[in-house]
């Protein structure tokens, strides 16, 4: 049996996939004419799309959607209170 020669995707490939999908989920569009239009090479770390998509937020991308916060807010400038290594004499 012979050896069948391969390439892995990129972590950057993999990013550039993610991108279009997240374009494609945000505009409602078909993400195939995305991925038929991926320019790839072949690096040492694996395949690199030489043109990845380019996602961009604007009010109009944006009203239409209710966004959840999924990081801690700051705290208004107040440094909490470690407890756990304060010096108690």
């Amino acid at each position: 049996m012979t050896e069948v020669k391969h390439t892995n995707l990129s972590k950057q490939a993999v990013g550039a996939l993610m991108m279009a999908l997240q374009k494609s989920l945000l505009e409602q569009s078909d993400i195939v004419p995305v991925l038929e239009g991926f320019k790839l090479t072949n690096s040492p770390e694996g395949l690199v799309v030489l043109n990845p998509p380019i996602v961009k937020f604007n009010e109009d991308t944006t009203k239409n959607h209710d966004w959840d916060v999924v990081s801690t807010q700051p705290n208004d400038g107040k440094q909490a209170k470690n407890t756990a290594t304060e010096n108690v004499d």
